[in-house]
């Protein structure tokens, strides 16, 4: 991983106590000699890269402070990518997962897989079209990797609960509507009556990661096309994989849009656009895509909502001097986008 933070603090970290257990688990004394940074990009867990003389690692905790019961399980995470490492799906090999003896909270301990993090600029030596056609397609045929394996051969048939899991999400993400709307949109209330009212039947069970789209995968430094790792599996379950698909569709920004809740960069000459990567997907999985509009739909809804967490959480001063001053215009944007999906198909 090659983002890290400028500064040296390490919360939630006690890197003397960690080294001397690296030293244990790797029976090696090199370990003791450990600095740590603190890893940029994660707004959830804690997520911190350990440099000694004999080499580096990366451990993720939950964050300082209060957490509720059921979120930052490390045990999840550490458990996912175990049972997808022997796949071929990309991801950190994890050395360890501990419990919250040394650190007050359980952790894990994974690989320092090497790659680029790709906001909302490119490394110069992937700014041109070619590299930029070879991390979109890259980036679909992990997704495809990710969506073929059976959730029952790996080990992890227990890990959701596939049945009804779309409907389920649609009223979560109402209800969190319901508990952090500052003031009334009735374009967001329109698109959540139009999801609750049409959810599509799931054609396949699998793995979902939640959240996968371009910043959260390492791209090999030395090949465009390659994903070296997929990071971030906190929301990781089992259920519909076309709520995968229709998140990157949120997320992924054409020529000529005018909602770019994340980044304008996939917009750039050369990458593939929505319709192609969806093509793409609908040939690696055998999938049926009719159905593509409801799940990027419910995408722009379930953000819109994300988005007007942070609105509350920011009148409320929970969120420091950080300024999200035109997050409330994002969320009207992002329903109104939502409902556009609808009417036009």
């Amino acid at each position: 991983m090659t983002e890290s933070a400028a500064g040296t603090a390490t919360p939630g970290l006690d890197p003397d106590a960690v080294g001397v257990r690296l030293a244990e688990l790797f029976d090696e004394p090199r370990w003791r000699d450990l600095r740590a940074e603190l890893i940029a990009g994660g707004r959830s867990n804690l997520t911190y890269r350990l440099i000694s003389p004999a080499g580096s690692v990366v451990l993720r905790r939950p964050p300082t402070g209060h957490v509720l019961p059921k979120a930052h399980d490390m045990g999840r995470e550490a458990r996912i990518q175990q049972a997808l490492y022997p796949t071929g799906v990309p991801v950190p090999k994890v050395h360890t997962l501990e419990g919250p003896e040394l650190l007050g909270a359980a952790y894990y301990v994974m690989e320092d897989v090497p790659g680029l993090v790709i906001n909302d600029t490119l490394p110069e030596a992937y700014d041109d079209p070619d590299s930029r056609r070879a991390i979109g397609l890259g980036l679909i045929d992990t997704l495809i990797a990710l969506h073929q394996v059976d959730p029952d051969r790996v080990g992890l048939s227990d890990y959701g609960r596939p049945e009804g899991f779309l409907e389920r999400q649609v009223r979560t993400w109402s209800k969190q509507w319901e508990l952090s709307k500052t003031e009334e949109v009735p374009e967001l209330d329109r698109l959540r009556d139009l999801l609750s009212d049409g959810v599509p039947q799931a054609q396949r069970n699998g793995i979902v990661h939640g959240d996968f789209k371009l910043n959260n995968v390492l791209i090999s430094p030395d090949d465009p096309g390659r994903v070296n790792a997929v990071l971030d599996w906190e929301l990781s379950t089992l259920g519909d994989p076309l709520a995968d698909l229709g998140m990157l569709m949120l997320y992924w920004t054409d020529p000529g849009d005018q909602v770019v809740p994340i980044s304008a960069v996939t917009a750039a000459e050369g990458f593939p656009d929505r319709a192609e990567l969806a093509q793409r997907y609908a040939e690696g999985t055998g999938l049926d895509l009719s159905d593509l509009d409801f799940y990027t739909a419910y995408a722009y809804f379930k953000f819109a909502v994300i988005v007007q967490g942070v609105v509350m959480r920011s009148r409320g001063g929970a969120m420091g001097d950080q300024d999200f001053s035109d997050f409330d215009q994002l969320v009207a944007k992002c329903a109104v986008a939502g409902l556009e999906i609808f009417e036009d198909n």
